[in-house]
């Protein structure tokens, strides 16, 4: 510590490697935003400290003594030293990215709403969205973590639940249902998962149950998107049979009411993950994050 007191003024140091480097105080004075006679300045001041004479002063040139060139390749070294350091601590921080899959209805519903609680707890981390029907490799190119609607039983994968799920038929207060049997007089709404065989609260599926006289459960336009499936419900298209939880706040908010029954119970949405990733940092973040989202069809 006796040494850093003893060393010359830092501005002298400056001022004298970047003469040395260029050969020139007109230079240096450029590239230090000062006069070239504040340079010569902090060169004579250096000088004078160390008691050795740094140039040979020639005539537009400044020549570097002996000692001179010794002094400059510490100072080179110790300021790209410096330069170095600082960088890296202005440069931001690596960025992280993790891919959630999960269904376009959950995706654009429930998880884009809230995507800044994620963001502002876990600045350095991107979210990217995967929005799909199918059941992706969680592989860590395609998708790292998923929303999955089924039993909770997926070899390989950490399975933790999110909500149940229960379907029933939904439309516009305007349509004016009363009871199952006015069904016959209006347009069925269906959504079916693209190219799947099994599908999750079919107008088939609820008439087995209802048994509504004259219902053809076959006739009626078919999205392949479920928020499709609520907006032309919402505009009075005709009827759908909806997941209550992913139209909670149409419901409560009276855009959408349910008549009548019955509900078909469906499967819950899974959050799942492999299994050898659940400790990963990214991933626990955002299972964190999903696991603390108010569950759809809850009160806000």
């Amino acid at each position: 510590m006796a040494l850093l007191h003893s060393l010359p003024p830092l501005a002298s140091l400056r001022a004298f490697e970047a003469a040395a480097r260029h050969c020139s105080a007109k230079l240096a004075a450029n590239e230090l935003s000062v006069t070239p006679t504040a340079i010569s300045h902090q060169v004579r001041q250096l000088e004078e400290s160390l008691g050795v004479a740094l140039f040979v002063r020639q005539p537009r040139q400044l020549v570097l003594t002996p000692q001179g060139r010794e002094l400059q390749a510490v100072l080179s070294d110790s300021f790209a030293a410096m330069a170095q350091a600082v960088a890296r601590l202005r440069a931001p921080p690596e960025r992280s990215a993790i891919t959630l899959s999960t269904t376009p209805a959950v995706a654009a519903r429930w998880l884009l709403p809230r995507v800044g609680a994620l963001r502002a707890a876990h600045p350095r981390l991107d979210l990217r969205i995967h929005a799909s029907h199918d059941a992706v490799p969680l592989d860590g190119l395609t998708a790292d973590v998923a929303i999955r609607y089924g039993k909770g039983q997926w070899p390989g994968l950490v399975a933790e639940k999110l909500f149940d799920t229960v379907f029933a038929p939904a439309c516009s207060p305007a349509l004016k249902l009363r009871r199952p049997a006015d069904l016959v007089k209006h347009t069925l709404l269906h959504f079916a998962v693209p190219n799947s065989k099994t599908q999750p609260g079919t107008w088939a599926a609820w008439q087995q149950v209802a048994q509504v006289p004259g219902l053809d459960v076959t006739a009626g336009p078919v999205f392949s998107d479920e928020t499709h499936t609520v907006s032309a419900a919402l505009q009075g298209q005709g009827v759908a049979l909806m997941g209550l939880a992913l139209i909670a706040d149409e419901l409560r908010a009276g855009n959408l009411v349910q008549p009548f029954g019955p509900v078909l119970q469906g499967s819950p949405f899974y959050l799942v993950c492999p299994q050898a990733r659940r400790d990963d940092p990214n991933v626990a973040a955002v299972f964190e994050w999903v696991k603390g989202l108010q569950p759809l069809g809850t009160a806000t």
